[in-house]
């Protein structure tokens, strides 16, 4: 399967801000940004071209694909279905990408990054209701409940992402429970509540052409 291998802090700082890809590293000096406030490679020091309008479509594009760990093709796919459905396209997208299960074992703060929420939903830690499930991209509904599995309720990476970015509680849409690690989406979120600065009416703008 296709992935990305190459180094998380490159694409911070090809985009130029946090995406929080390192988890708790990225709320320290250590992170890439705070060090090196320029794009990556030979040139990226000297970078200051005019951006067209395009670029900025296609920064923005990228920034959410990044953000959520999608492939290309994948975030096309979202897209085509986003488009599909009545209402405002681009907050239709950030909703469908804010309820896959890996971003929301993220949001509760059982993870301390998106790609390590995948691996636990791959390696069968993770429970939507009662049955386990181990698709990143499942939907979540809402009123289903995420929960931790009970065989791997001690693993230290869950509590140790607890303590350093638990930060379920945060979200109006879910609710959390530390003492039993479980956690609800409790409504589909509204793009106001969706903490990302993107644009993504530039990525409907995109795709549209």
């Amino acid at each position: 399967m296709a992935r990305y291998r190459d180094a998380n802090c490159k694409l911070c700082r090809r985009e130029g801000e946090k995406l929080f890809l390192k988890g708790s590293r990225c709320l320290t000096d250590k992170c890439a940004i705070e060090r090196r406030q320029y794009a990556p490679g030979q040139h990226g020091r000297n970078m200051r071209r005019k951006v067209s309008s395009y670029g900025l479509q296609l920064r923005e594009k990228q920034k959410v694909r990044r953000i959520y760990g999608i492939l290309e093709n994948q975030f096309r796919n979202y897209f085509k279905k986003a488009d599909r459905k009545t209402g405002i396209t681009g907050e239709i997208l950030l909703q469908m990408l804010e309820v896959r299960l890996d971003n929301l074992v993220y949001r509760l703060g059982f993870a301390p990054s998106r790609k390590s929420a995948r691996q636990l939903v791959r390696h069968r830690h993770v429970m939507v209701d009662d049955g386990l499930v181990d698709i990143p991209s499942y939907a979540v509904k809402p009123n289903q409940k995420i929960r931790i599995s009970e065989k791997s309720k001690n693993l230290d990476l869950i509590h140790s992402a607890l303590k350093d970015t638990g930060r379920g509680d945060e979200y109006p849409w879910l609710r959390l429970s530390k003492a039993t690690l479980e956690g609800e989406l409790l409504e589909i979120p509204k793009r106001a509540d969706i903490p990302l600065t993107v644009n993504e009416q530039l990525i409907v703008e995109l795709y549209s052409k």
